[in-house]
């Protein structure tokens, strides 16, 4: 019994770790702004800002287990009547779909961005995983079922199965959502071998995320993987207490996100507000459902079914959940994918350097053809000053 504490009390430790490092700044916020004034910010960058405001043409679609999967689909503009577009044989990917494929505690909205920038430019499908953003819960999980990540790989064709039936594609995942695609790829090879032109892999991993640290001290790590699963379970079947727990506290819940999803210091402050509100929508039983997940997650083989088709991969060199290392291991498997590691940057790339992953996306669609090469997309907002990006090989 005492080993069991002992070990829970490095476990404490080491998640303390964490809360303080977000919890330094906002008892700094404290001593110099009250609650109030926090709280009135925080309600006019929710209202200022419109960002996850994009909309498209709606559509449900039938997960293999009855789950209703919620997608919207922006259509470029239509040709001019009597002119249609001449495509040549050097051009197979002429009419592509493009689809988005979001992470863990996030919802379509995270590509706005991305979605701003490519709108009227390319046909582009945006869908919300199961129990995220307007999908409905797993009804497997209501069963008791794990969830998968082969699983969200099957997700993934019933929205193309629905949206883009047929026709060339090109994938486009960050964390969750690419490894949502690597497991597609392995479950459907000859649909990918038949119609995928391109993907993007932002941000994300093709295993070993059982060994990823979040930026905690070894001290206790072991301990903190033991038990975090428990911890979350035990937290989930709790969450009305939760919810409220995580509303009163707001400040050091935003400091906590801002400290996981960015690397600079100079996000705008509507963004950090943005990716604030799209990670607490998501419920903490759902957090929990779909952490153990991660910890199994093993696509490396899958990654071969790319070899011979465009890919573009992009990383942070300051993200502590997918970390760079990751993305390095996928171009190892991938020696021709284009690898960009962005100085300064976290998890949510995205959103914190969406110019310089909307270049690298009209890049990627540019060489399979879905895009003239010297297409110009549009912008949306900004995020940050700046950042470089280097090229990884």
């Amino acid at each position: 019994m005492s080993e069991n504490w002992r070990k829970a009390g490095w476990a404490g430790a080491a998640i303390g770790v964490i809360a303080a490092g977000a919890a330094a700044g906002v008892a700094v916020e404290r001593i110099t702004v009250g609650r109030g004034i926090r709280m009135k910010a925080r309600l006019a960058l929710d209202a200022a800002g419109d960002y996850g405001a994009l909309r498209g043409t709606e559509g449900t679609c039938r997960a293999e287990d009855g789950t209703e999967l919620y997608y919207e689909t922006d259509e470029p503009p239509a040709e001019p009547a009597g002119k249609k577009r001449r495509l040549s044989r050097k051009s197979p990917a002429a009419g592509t779909t493009v689809v988005f494929c979001h992470g863990y505690c996030l919802s379509q909205d995270a590509w706005h961005f991305q979605r701003a920038a490519l709108r009227g430019t390319v046909r582009a499908v945006y869908w919300d995983q199961r129990s995220h953003g307007r999908s409905d819960r797993g009804l497997a999980q209501a069963d008791g079922e794990p969830v998968t990540i082969d699983q969200l790989g099957r997700d993934l064709k019933a929205v193309i199965d629905a949206t883009a039936p047929e026709g060339p594609l090109v994938l486009v995942g960050h964390s969750m959502g690419g490894m949502t695609v690597m497991a597609f790829a392995e479950q459907f090879p000859d649909l990918v071998r038949e119609r995928v032109r391109g993907v993007a892999l932002v941000g994300t991993s093709s295993g070993r995320l059982d060994q990823v640290t979040y930026g905690l001290p070894s001290v206790g790590l072991g301990a903190v993987r033991r038990l975090l699963p428990g911890v979350l379970k035990a937290l989930g079947s709790q969450v009305e207490l939760v919810e409220k727990g995580r509303r009163a506290t707001a400040d050091l819940f935003a400091g906590m996100i801002k400290l996981y999803s960015f690397g600079s210091r100079d996000v705008d402050p509507g963004v950090a507000r943005f990716a604030e509100r799209l990670i607490e929508a998501t419920p903490i039983d759902v957090v929990a459902e779909f952490y153990p997940a991660f910890q199994t997650h093993d696509k490396g083989a899958a990654l071969q079914l790319f070899a011979d088709i465009p890919v573009t991969v992009v990383a942070g060199d300051r993200d502590m959940i997918t970390p760079a290392e990751h993305s390095v291991a996928i171009k190892e498997a991938l020696p021709a994918a284009e690898l960009v590691v962005l100085e300064n940057t976290g998890h949510l790339m995205m959103l914190e350097r969406p110019e310089i992953v909307n270049g690298l996306l009209t890049g990627l669609l540019a060489r399979t053809g879905a895009v003239p090469a010297a297409a110009n997309v549009g912008t949306h907002g900004r995020s940050t000053a700046g950042s470089t990006a280097q090229p990884g090989g």
